[in-house]
């Protein structure tokens, strides 16, 4: 059973600032281009963005008064979404690429992959190389824990080791993040 009042159309989200008659402050203070920055009374302040065809957008409603800006709201509400938008993607995303050995694996599969690796890496992304120990193979932990610290040292000039050798159940993981391009 649902609570009372907590039912929401889907597709509507609600709006951050009051836009408005939504302001129930009965005194604002008022900033824009064209107006005189001072206190006016809640009527004045819709007055005034109405004579220029603007919105009254409640900035800032913890001051005392609410601070109130005269704008045209849906172009405010664009650009905002805008310089949202830009900061996601400025935003840094990781990749991690997974590299498997075996506790016996041979040096030529070793050098297959660890060139995969120097690619990844100089790609600047993540790499997760780990020893699956498969049946009774989980004896073999220190050869598993001595081919990935080879691979570290291998890679050392591509990239620095996040965190070392680490047996968690029957795979034991290293990670090596990718050195900053200068």
């Amino acid at each position: 059973m649902r609570k009372k009042g907590s039912y929401r159309p889907r597709g509507r989200e609600e709006e951050p600032y009051k836009v408005n008659s939504k302001i129930r402050a009965r005194e604002v203070r008022v900033v824009g281009d064209n107006v005189k920055v001072d206190v006016y009374t809640i009527g004045e302040a819709l007055r005034m963005a109405e004579e220029q065809g603007l919105d009254l957008v409640e900035i800032s409603p913890k001051a005392d008064p609410p601070v109130c800006k005269i704008i045209d709201y849906s172009k405010f509400k664009y650009e905002q979404k805008k310089k949202q938008k830009e900061i996601k993607a400025k935003a840094q995303k990781t990749v991690i690429k997974e590299i498997r050995f075996g506790p016996n694996t041979d040096d030529h599969d070793f050098e297959f992959k660890l060139n995969h690796a120097k690619k990844f890496l100089k790609d600047g992304a993540k790499v997760k190389a780990y020893v699956h120990f498969v049946g009774r193979t989980i004896v073999f932990k220190d050869r598993g824990e001595l081919l990935l610290l080879r691979f570290a040292s291998e890679l050392e000039e591509y990239g620095k080791v996040e965190q070392m050798p680490k047996l968690e159940g029957k795979r034991m993981t290293l990670f090596i993040a990718a050195k900053q391009a200068k």
